[in-house]
């Protein structure tokens, strides 16, 4: 799944190319997604210039020339890209956005996880339902030691996924974020001290930002925004390494589930 540093690459790739541009046409070929597209999403989208593009947490935001923002979640398996408007439609190209100049964004989804909506500024909270975005400075090592007492019983890699909480760290990063932070997956968050709340905030700025260097991590489906590969995928230190060595200390990687999600730790470097 495109996590924070997925999103943010496409962000910044896309932002300077289709920022002011005016929407012509949007075509509307499946609208059964993780959500179904409303009937007047093409009607609310066309005619309409391209504002800015921001981030928040995994979603995608696009302010409008009319005050509204388009929403892009890319669920599992989205692609968001942005082409000549010439190629032919590709197998899961499910909304094309054509604009004034030629071009065209194309939203690809073969698990159909993803969601798409234009919706008012001020409902844009409710909608995403997203915590404090990971790269904020507002989520700060305090906030954090904060939020582990308020969920105490809650596992560390469970408390560091949930959206609620802190937005755009999904499975990957929380991985590799607990890992550089030396915090196992399944440590109680009830356990964690200040000191290791402060590591895990090092941690989750040291990955982010390594991440996003990178253009994210692409491991199955993950393009940017042009359809470029990213790299990170090759920086990772536990993410589906279990029985490698740890790069650290050379103690071979284990795994197991965690809120049902695959989850790699070293048992020596993580306490």
């Amino acid at each position: 799944m495109p996590e924070l540093p997925e999103v943010e690459t496409i962000v910044r790739g896309l932002g300077p190319a289709i920022t002011g541009r005016l929407v012509t046409e949007v075509v509307v070929r499946e609208s059964r997604l993780r959500e179904r597209l409303a009937e007047d999403f093409a009607a609310r989208l066309t005619g309409r210039r391209l504002v800015d593009l921001r981030r928040h947490g995994k979603f995608i935001l696009i302010d409008l020339d009319d005050g509204r923002v388009w929403l892009v979640h890319l669920g599992m398996s989205g692609r968001f890209t942005l082409g000549d408007g010439s190629r032919s439609a590709l197998p899961h190209d499910h909304v094309v956005v054509r604009l004034e100049d030629g071009r065209a964004l194309t939203y690809n989804d073969t698990r159909r996880f993803g969601r798409l909506a234009v919706v008012p500024r001020e409902a844009v909270g409710v909608e995403t339902v997203a915590g404090v975005d990971a790269l904020s400075d507002d989520l700060t090592a305090e906030a954090l030691y904060a939020a582990a007492r308020r969920h105490g019983r809650t596992t560390m890699k469970a408390l560091l996924m949930d959206q609620r909480e802190i937005a755009g760290l999904g499975n990957i990063y929380v991985n590799e974020v607990l890992f550089h932070a030396g915090v196992r997956p399944r440590r109680r968050a009830s356990r964690l001290t200040r000191t290791e709340s402060g590591r895990v905030i090092a941690a989750i700025r040291l990955v982010l930002a390594g991440a996003i260097a990178r253009g994210g991590s692409s491991i199955s489906d993950y393009r940017d925004g042009f359809e470029r590969f990213g790299s990170y995928q090759f920086e990772h230190q536990v993410y589906d390494r279990a029985g490698e060595p740890c790069l650290r200390c050379g103690e071979p990687l284990r795994g197991c589930v965690v809120t049902g999600r695959s989850t790699f730790y070293c048992v020596h470097c993580q306490r």
